[in-house]
């Protein structure tokens, strides 16, 4: 007898709720193709097939047995309220008794939660909120914190490594796809991740040596997440393999992106997205974000390749395993191809709504946005709700100018990564403006001034009452207010031909109008001109 025909005799006789230790009615098992889950009363055993997929090997007792402790251990450090314990099995097959020795099979145990709160689900049923994804970013973002890096004399997260990874997709979904549109964009996203992979391959080695490959979670989509009192808990993290979770950070961050994406959740995605950034600062990594985007869509097309192969599948299971597959595989393609550069700058005054406007924008439209506020207090090693005015200055002339440059900076990578910035500052002065003008057209995007107006009264209310909360990263006050209405440089007139006015009123649903969206829509739509050629130097 093979083992996994014993193992399948263990779990029959597991479905007996008299085996277990405590209280169970009745059992319920869930399969997966690399494991059973066994839910029996307020408990969930989950034992490891006897497989070996290539990507694991969990063929041995021994193997099954260090990577059930493997898995406590990992997933303890993001959900210490799920993982209890791993445990032996002893026995026989046909008559298991938990926490026996020998054992003939290990478990892990963990205390139920409702399979309904499980974020895949909640997602379909819109039941996702934006807070969700706010709580989720911080959690990601002090657990990838928190962690070392990799050691520098280790093979993680090495560029061949990442390449190695990226095509072992390709060739274990060759041979699990027969039809031929299958095969013909499985072949194009090959190439089109060689490219990409090409491009970034010294990005990838630069960001290994600073310390940005660590111990993640390793399989952080959606079905991985779970709603419990309210708060996004990730678990069953990878413990298979250590390659698959010793990544760089952002690649982990790309995985619910990736997933929110192709759940048709653009908003959420991209909200997600900036709040770990704002939360890291860690925009570098932007360079890196469309090769891994496709490369988790390539996991979870290869993820569904695999279950409609296995034998005894329903047939209608089997045909909505495929189109699964095909929906990941366009999503990988359209992430690899698609560009978008374009570069928005708001302007307005304390109160005007820079940041609301900031925040609706990029989840319309999928970007990236950079905040003064945060960046001007990162630079000088604050935290964004750290007040500084007991401490230093860092607004005064030099501290705004050393803010600008790293605007500038943030938005040329985020350019260069094609996609969308909008960089939230006030840009009250003509020659700041005129600086971004500039920057977008040296990098040939679309360049737009979102110019936002509310009545003074309202100004000064936000900003009381935004003072009052001590939630945003603005220090501004009615003194600030009033020194910088009486600086302010207005639009110049050439400037109207790229700005689109937003109102927001107090009272009223903030920029609502749909007027400004659409002239915003046609500035980016635009053809952007081409740069100036370099000013010749005179000849000797």
């Amino acid at each position: 007898m093979t083992n996994l025909a014993a193992q399948q005799r263990l779990v029959a006789a597991l479905l007996d709720p008299r085996r277990y230790p405590h209280a169970a009615r009745k059992v319920r098992v869930i399969e997966t193709h690399i494991s059973w889950v066994l839910l029996a009363g307020r408990y969930a055993y989950k034992i490891k097939k006897a497989v070996d997929l290539g990507f694991l090997d969990f063929t041995t007792l021994q193997a099954r047995g260090f990577y059930c402790a493997e898995e406590l251990r990992l997933n303890s450090r993001l959900a210490p309220q799920i993982y209890l314990d791993a445990i032996p099995i002893g026995g026989s097959h046909d008559h298991p008794l938990f926490g026996r020795e020998p054992a003939i099979e290990y478990a892990v145990r963990m205390r139920r939660f409702a399979s309904a709160r499980l974020m895949d689900k909640l997602v379909a049923q819109g039941l996702v909120m934006p807070q969700h994804l706010d709580a989720l970013a911080a959690t990601i973002a002090r657990f990838h914190g928190a962690l070392p890096p990799a050691a520098a004399n280790s093979a993680f997260g090495t560029a061949a490594r990442i390449r190695a990874a990226a095509m072992q997709n390709f060739d274990q979904m060759e041979a699990l796809l027969t039809e031929q549109k299958d095969r013909s964009a499985l072949s194009a996203i090959r190439k089109l991740t060689e490219t990409e992979y090409a491009a970034r391959e010294k990005t990838f080695g630069e960001r290994r040596a600073q310390g940005c490959v660590r111990e993640c979670h390793g399989d952080l989509h959606l079905g991985n997440i779970a709603l419990i009192g309210g708060e996004p808990v990730p678990f069953d993290g990878i413990e298979f393999n250590a390659e698959l979770r010793w990544l760089d950070v952002m690649n982990e961050a790309a995985f619910p992106v990736m997933d929110l994406l192709q759940h048709g959740q653009q908003g959420l995605a991209f909200r997600f997205l900036n709040a770990y950034l704002e939360a890291t600062g860690d925009y570098a990594g932007i360079a890196t974000l469309r090769f891994y985007l496709a490369y988790h869509a390539m996991v979870r097309a290869k993820i569904s390749a695999i279950r409609a192969s296995q034998p005894g599948r329903h047939q209608r299971a089997r045909a909505g395993d495929l189109v699964s597959c095909r929906g990941y595989l366009a999503l990988a393609e359209q992430c690899l191809r698609e560009r978008r550069p374009a570069l928005i700058i708001t302007h307005g005054l304390p109160g005007s709504g820079k940041t609301t406007f900031a925040q609706m924008a990029l989840e319309r439209l999928g970007a990236i946005r950079v905040r003064s506020d945060v960046e001007r207090k990162r630079l000088y090693g604050l935290g964004a709700l750290e007040d500084s005015r007991t401490r230093m200055d860092i607004y005064n002339k030099e501290a705004t100018r050393r803010t600008y440059v790293r605007l500038e900076e943030l938005s040329r990578i985020i350019l260069a990564a094609g996609f969308p910035v909008i960089v939230d500052a006030a840009f009250l002065k003509h020659g700041e403006r005129e600086r971004f003008r500039t920057i977008a057209q040296d990098m040939q995007a679309p360049f737009a001034i979102t110019s936002l107006h509310a009545p003074d009264a309202a100004l000064r209310t936000r900003i009381a009452r935004r003072r009052a909360a001590g939630q945003d990263a603005s220090e501004a006050n009615e003194q600030v207010l009033g020194l910088l209405q009486a600086a302010e440089e207005p639009l110049a007139a050439e400037e109207q031909a790229w700005s689109a006015q937003f109102f927001g009123e107090e009272g009223t649903q903030p920029f609502a109008a749909p007027e400004g969206w659409d002239r915003l829509q046609k500035l980016l739509a635009q053809t952007p001109p081409a740069p100036k050629p370099p000013t010749p130097k005179p000849r000797a």
